[in-house]
């Protein structure tokens, strides 16, 4: 009864609950004491369903079935108590557990539990050689902390990941489109160009990218079952960015630049090309990769956000807006400057192929803040039905 009403004051059961508001097994099974542990400890120390059905009877198999999924509050427990607590949460109910202590009656269940946490101040030697993580400052809330700052690295590494593999279908097809005439549209060179000079230090950036408001109030990622890469990020960054940004590149590159279309259609050979030609087939390729680089600046936006606003999260990330602004600049001189335009292959373009070229960024831009208009739109309603 004491513990009860203590989890009610703090918080870990609702003040409100009633007995008769919930079901039985729920009700009865809300605060276990250690006696009652006592009592259905499973003899082989093994809390798998199999061995529960198998090596126990239907009671004790039943108890802790009913303990997994409805206890809020066990009181009054030994060291090996809690030890099978984890153990029951791990095999029975396949949950990350993390374990809080400072005593040595602790040290067992600080090292069975995936994430052991010691007190830094007033626990003792045993349980910091036990636990996995030690609090300083004794303080629970630094735990809250330190969660919100794993998450947001998690968050940030994954997003990091998803800008980076989204230029690399762009990249790759214009090699294959060699292959059925197409001009060439990118050298190795300006592919490099695009990974260190682009990529590289944007994907590094967004290492410093703010949480999300969201971020502690979404469902964790259980690291067994859900991969940092899964088909939703390979979607996300081939089905879904890099086909937009393939796509504005041809347009520009075959629309917009003089020839280029020409080429392929009388299946010129590069061999065959006049004085004129050449220059031509330069320009296109600049265009091409002015297209890319703008078409990476608006995945960079995109990643910054799940579903707040890009255009107002991106700016707190100094390092990510100066990345931006350095890549543009590194651009805008490859394809300006003489030295640079010999050594990648590069010619200077009009005012209206560069804005051409921003064709890539404005799509992606839009139709993501539209998508994430969207999905915000869709959070509200959710848990307008949920509060109602």
């Amino acid at each position: 009864a004491t513990a009860e009403a203590i989890a009610k004051r703090i918080g870990i059961i609702p003040a409100t609950a009633d007995d008769d508001d919930v079901e039985c097994a729920a009700g009865d099974f809300r605060v276990v004491t250690g006696q009652q542990l006592e009592q259905h400890m499973p003899t082989l120390d093994d809390f798998t369903p199999e061995s529960l059905d198998k090596n126990e009877t239907p009671e004790v198999a039943l108890f802790w079935r009913h303990c997994v999924e409805h206890t809020r509050v066990f009181a009054r427990v030994s060291p090996m108590h809690k030890r099978a607590i984890i153990r029951s949460y791990q095999q029975i109910g396949g949950h990350i557990v993390a374990m809080t202590g400072d005593g040595v009656n602790d040290a067992p269940a600080l090292k069975e539990a995936e994430v052991g946490i010691a007190m830094g101040i007033r626990g003792t030697e045993v349980a910091k050689e036990a636990a996995d993580i030690v609090l300083l400052d004794d303080d629970l809330q630094s735990v809250v902390a330190g969660i919100e700052q794993g998450r947001l690295c998690s968050e940030n590494l994954r997003k990091s990941i998803m800008y980076t593999l989204c230029s690399k279908l762009p990249q790759v097809l214009p090699t294959f489109a060699e292959l059925i005439g197409i001009p060439s549209a990118l050298t190795a060179a300006q592919v490099l160009l695009i990974d260190i000079g682009t990529d590289i230090w944007t994907a590094i950036a967004f290492a410093c990218q703010p949480a999300e408001g969201e971020l502690m109030r979404r469902k964790p990622r259980h690291p067994h079952r859900d991969r940092m890469v899964d088909g939703s990020v390979l979607f996300y960054s081939y089905g879904y960015l890099g086909i937009v940004q393939s796509v504005a590149c041809w347009v520009v590159f075959m629309g917009v630049m003089p020839k280029m279309y020409e080429f392929f259609a009388l299946q010129k050979h590069p061999t065959e090309y006049s004085v004129a030609d050449t220059v031509a087939d330069s320009a296109g390729m600049t265009a091409y990769y002015w297209t890319l680089v703008l078409g990476q600046v608006g995945a960079a936006l995109a990643c910054t956000t799940t579903r707040q606003s890009a255009l107002w999260k991106w700016a707190p990330n100094k390092w990510l807006t100066l990345c931006i602004v350095m890549e543009l600049l590194l651009a805008l001189l490859v394809i300006m400057w003489s030295p640079l335009q010999q050594l990648f292959k590069t010619r200077e373009l009009t005012l209206c192929q560069l804005a051409a070229g921003t064709a890539g960024f404005v799509i992606i831009t839009l139709a993501e803040e539209a998508r994430k208009g969207w999905l915000r739109w869709q959070d509200r309603a959710d848990r307008k039905v949920h509060e109602a």
